[in-house]
Formats: structure tokens, C-alpha cells, sequence
């Protein structure tokens, strides 16, 4: 003696007027969630690679947006050096250090009165 459950038997004449959709369908519940898994995979997909059909052909934009900021910051860097540069020689040249490096004056060497005189 089986204690299986018995599994409800399909309508004995299906309705013709309903699509086929619509008629018993044996281990509906299995076809259910599997219908709902595949509907998360498809928003999970959707959602990581956009909503193009050749997410696969698709060019990777996150590295040349990280080169493109790396060259940007290396150009301001030249920049901004090149600026720096600039000013300090002309502050140079307002002080008077840059051009003309005049060496210092040379003082007049006064003779002490302990060296003795050879003439």
C-alpha cells in the first residue's frame, strides 16, 4: 500500500473556448518558479550590463575615463608648473637676482698698524 498522495487529475474535457495557456498543466508550480527565476536573471543582467542586446560587444568605458583623468591632471600639473616658473622669474628679476649676478663689493683692505712697512 502506497502512501503517495494522489495528484489531482486534469478536467476530463478541457474547455475549447480557453487558449491553451489556460488548460492544467502538471507541476504548474515547478513551471512557476522557474518562470520567476528566469524573470531575475533577466532584471539582474538588465541591471549590470544596460539594456543593450550585445552587452558582450559593448566597449568598457571605465578605463579610458580613468586615462582620460590621469592625462588631465598630468596637463594642469605641466600647467600650473610652467606658471610657477614664470612668476618666480619674474620676482627674480625684480630683485634684481636674475640677470646680472653683480659679486658682492669688495671692501678697501685697510692696513694694520702691527704689519710692519719693507721699503
Amino acid at each position: 500500500m502506497s502512501t503517495a498522495a494522489p495528484s489531482p487529475s486534469p478536467p476530463s474535457d478541457p474547455d475549447p473556448q480557453l487558449p491553451e495557456a489556460f488548460h492544467y498543466t502538471p507541476d504548474e508550480e515547478k513551471y512557476v518558479l522557474q518562470a520567476d527565476a528566469l524573470r531575475h536573471r533577466q532584471l539582474r543582467s538588465a541591471m549590470l550590463y544596460g539594456s543593450s542586446r550585445y552587452w558582450r560587444r559593448r566597449q568598457r568605458v571605465w578605463p579610458a575615463v580613468i586615462g582620460g583623468l590621469i592625462l588631465l591632471a598630468l596637463v594642469c600639473g605641466v600647467i600650473a608648473l610652467i606658471g610657477a616658473f614664470g612668476r618666480q622669474q619674474e620676482l627674480n628679476e625684480e630683485r634684481g637676482i636674475g640677470q646680472f649676478r653683480q659679486p658682492p663689493p669688495q671692501s678697501s683692505t685697510v692696513e694694520s698698524p702691527l704689519s710692519p712697512n719693507l721699503t
